[in-house]
């Protein structure tokens, strides 16, 4: 009966865990995204804390901010805020109980740490006014609108925005509407729905009709899709893993990466901006 306790108890965690050891990662603070891969890249954790530290050097991030990490996860990005960039003000939330349980038991810093969805800021945060809004690889699950209008309710004057999303190529609008409902259905199964992307113009149009502007607008599906694939796919084969319902949750995220990425009809882009307000 083993066999259905395992069964049992992966399906009891939220749906946006993932087992950080399996992808490279056993540290007790690990990080969980797609990282951002170049020739140099050696391990998990450092294509992670580049594709965070894009983001960071897009906003100009540094010591004298007041930062909020949204979708924080296991508690890497936020050490990697308070340790490389110096970070004294920061905030972070998760929608996953357990990993800000786990930080609030255990990371000795002065922190702050709160459990929720990052669309209902002004009801969570008991504290306004941040510099810096982060979010790394998870905006893509929320609605465009839904996320700059909790985003712009906790951000100050002038205050800075960076955030990973997905985007509609060109080619999109090409495609039969049996095709567009083909990738409906596949986008679903990874908690996307389409109808939350966007082509670039729409996008820009977006971003300004929130008071944003200096808006960034960055393709980086090689290095996000088409390293995380490689890398997966490069991983030895014959590493036996007790929690087979994560290595396949892995695979599978690996195989949708490249196909989103060969098929060239949806963009991994990170977006930047700045508070007009």
């Amino acid at each position: 009966m083993q066999w259905i306790q395992a069964i049992q108890q992966q399906f009891s965690q939220h749906k946006y865990a993932i087992n950080a050891k399996i992808l490279g990662d056993d540290a007790a603070y690990a990080w969980t995204n797609l990282g951002y891969w170049t020739a140099t890249t050696q391990s998990y954790p450092q294509a992670c804390r580049q594709l965070a530290d894009q983001l960071a050097a897009a906003v100009a991030l540094n010591s004298n901010d007041q930062l909020l990490d949204l979708g924080c996860g296991r508690g890497a990005s936020v050490l990697h805020w308070q340790n490389h960039y110096k970070i004294q003000r920061l905030s972070a939330i998760d929608v996953q109980a357990p990993c800000i349980e786990y930080l609030q038991n255990h990371l000795k810093s002065n922190i702050q740490l709160y459990c929720g969805s990052f669309l209902n800021l002004k009801n969570i945060l008991p504290e306004q006014g941040f510099d810096v809004v982060l979010c790394i690889d998870a905006a893509y699950h929320s609605p465009l609108n839904s996320f700059l209008d909790s985003i712009h309710g906790v951000l100050n004057s002038k205050g800075r925005v960076g955030f990973h999303y997905l985007m509609w190529s060109e080619k999109w609008q090409n495609l039969s509407k049996f095709e567009q409902e083909k990738y409906r259905l596949l986008l679903k199964t990874v908690d996307i729905q389409i109808e939350n992307l966007h082509s670039q113009a729409d996008l820009q149009q977006m971003m300004q009709q929130h008071q944003f502007d200096h808006i960034q607008i960055d393709d980086l599906s090689e290095p996000v899709f088409l390293g995380f694939a490689r890398y997966i796919a490069q991983q030895k084969k014959s590493r036996k893993y007790d929690h087979f319902l994560d290595v396949f949750k892995i695979k599978m995220t690996a195989k949708l990466c490249n196909k989103l990425y060969r098929d060239g009809l949806v963009r991994y882009i990170q977006i930047t901006a700045q508070n007009m307000q």
